[in-house]
C-alpha cells in the first residue's frame, strides 16, 4: 500500500512541478489559468490519493478536500479571468 502512495504522490508532485512550469512559461493571464486550473489539481488529487493510501484515516478529510477543490477551482478561475477582462484592470 506504501508502494501505491508513494507512487501516486510522485505523480501529484510530477504534475504540480508541470503547473508551476506553466505558470512561469505562458505569456498571458488566461493560459497560466489553464495551467493552474487543470494541472495543479489533477496533481493535488494525486496527492491526497497517495496521502489516503499511506494513511487511511486521513480518507475522509483527504475526499472533503477533494471535492472542495472541485467546487472551488472552477469558480476561483471565472473570478480571475473575469478581473483579467475587466476594463477597470491594470495592465502593463
Amino acid at each position: 500500500m506504501e508502494l501505491i502512495g508513494v507512487a501516486l504522490i510522485t505523480i501529484g508532485l510530477v504534475f504540480r512541478i508541470i503547473s508551476v512550469i506553466g505558470v512561469i512559461r505562458f505569456p498571458d493571464a488566461f493560459t497560466r489559468l489553464h495551467a493552474t486550473g487543470k494541472a495543479a489539481t489533477v496533481g493535488l488529487f494525486g496527492l491526497l490519493a497517495g496521502a489516503s493510501f499511506i494513511m487511511p484515516a486521513l480518507i475522509w478529510k483527504a475526499l472533503a478536500l477533494g471535492l472542495f477543490m472541485l467546487a472551488a477551482a472552477p469558480v476561483v478561475s471565472h473570478a480571475i479571468a473575469s478581473a483579467e477582462r475587466s476594463p477597470h484592470s491594470v495592465r502593463e
